[in-house]
């Protein structure tokens, strides 16, 4: 018999912070055929701890002195968030803002990559992370950051189009949704918030973690919605494409979905309504979707509408984050491999999402 290959070894992976980021990342993990999901970490005994046990996972306390309160619950522990540590080959930390760095004593103490997410500050990683960017710049890091939902997006907009035409300048007016739909305690109700009102908003900074030399400036709106946020935006290029080429060089990049205008999809609400009717997991919309229509060129300026799933568009990039942190395939066979076992296609964004969803037994 032959000796395992490196790849053919599974990397194991823990999730500490199961809420919106932590269970949709523990999910895609599974779906990978070369990762383990060893466990995920709670804070507390709530539905998501009690969906996790239902699902098969693991589930460890992510605050020792806690564990207790899930004895009380009736929910069976498999360890602490030390012991899924330990037992993992990387961390993907899903905590809230802030939380991850304070956890970051505890990744080196055991010597365990982890992946923290963007709300924690660049300086606290070695790389701020964009699959589509800067893969190989990730390889073999300890720490690794994958950037906001939103510098996601501008980061996955602006590297094709960098790449064929030259961006002199980016401008983006970023409109927000309040809060996700479980945030109870998020607002605003009745309002519309410059947020910043100053120039420029965090969004542009953090693009340039990805792209140190771009020159981008970011405008920040707050709105009463949950469902997606929405960018208006302007690109000056280098050269000044057709309408139809800039459309085309999108469709054809995997993780972003133009919008097209025989589909009657007018705003959020309705992309939210057809990934639920395509069978995708929770509604999910993985993929930046930009509006077809919405693309014009007037002279060097490049103008459009995208739009992103705050709650899922980061979940492929943790994805192909864990292995770079190990120095597993190369970028384009990771992000091939994340998409097609998520169910996204360059073509058909929606066509796989119900097979792949269904086609691993509930055990694996």
């Amino acid at each position: 018999m032959c000796a395992a290959t490196a790849d053919s070894i599974m990397i194991r992976v823990g999730v500490n912070g199961y809420g919106t980021i932590g269970k949709r990342v523990a999910d895609g993990i599974r779906l990978q055929p070369d990762m383990q999901l060893i466990g995920v970490a709670k804070t507390r005994p709530n539905f998501e701890a009690e969906t996790a046990i239902q699902k098969g996972y693991s589930l460890y306390s992510a605050i020792p002195e806690r564990s207790h309160q899930f004895a009380e619950a009736g929910l069976d522990l498999h360890g602490e968030v030390g012991d899924l540590v330990a037992e993992s080959d990387v961390i993907v930390d899903a905590t809230p803002s802030g939380v991850g760095a304070e956890n970051c004593s505890l990744y080196k103490q055991h010597e365990t990559p982890a992946i923290l997410q963007g709300g924690e500050s660049p300086e606290t990683v070695d790389e701020s992370f964009v699959a589509q960017v800067n893969y190989n710049d990730a390889v073999g890091a300890e720490l690794l950051r994958v950037v906001s939902c939103n510098t996601t997006g501008l980061s996955r907009l602006l590297e094709p189009i960098d790449r064929e035409y030259g961006v002199e300048k980016a401008r983006a007016t970023l409109i927000r949704r309040g809060g996700d739909p479980g945030e109870t305690t998020r607002g605003p109700i009745n309002d519309i918030l410059p947020d910043p009102v100053t120039l420029p908003s965090h969004h542009g900074p953090d693009v340039q973690t990805i792209f140190p030399d771009v020159d981008i400036d970011t405008l920040g709106v707050t709105v009463p919605s949950t469902l997606m946020h929405l960018h208006s935006v302007n690109l000056t290029l280098d050269t000044a494409p057709s309408v139809q080429a800039v459309a085309d060089l999108l469709s054809r990049q995997s993780r972003l979905f133009v919008v097209p205008a025989e589909l009657s999809i007018d705003g959020t609400a309705k992309l939210k309504e057809f990934a639920k009717d395509a069978g995708r997991p929770r509604g999910d919309l993985w993929e930046n979707c930009l509006w077809e229509e919405s693309i014009a060129i007037e002279g060097n300026d490049l103008y459009l509408f995208q739009s992103i799933h705050q709650e899922a568009n980061v979940v492929p990039e943790n994805i192909d984050a864990i292995r770079a942190l190990v120095g597993r395939k190369t970028a384009a066979e990771s992000i091939a491999l994340t998409n097609d076992r998520l169910g996204m296609s360059t073509t058909q964004p929606y066509a796989k999402s119900q097979q792949h969803s269904t086609s691993q037994p509930a055990d694996d």
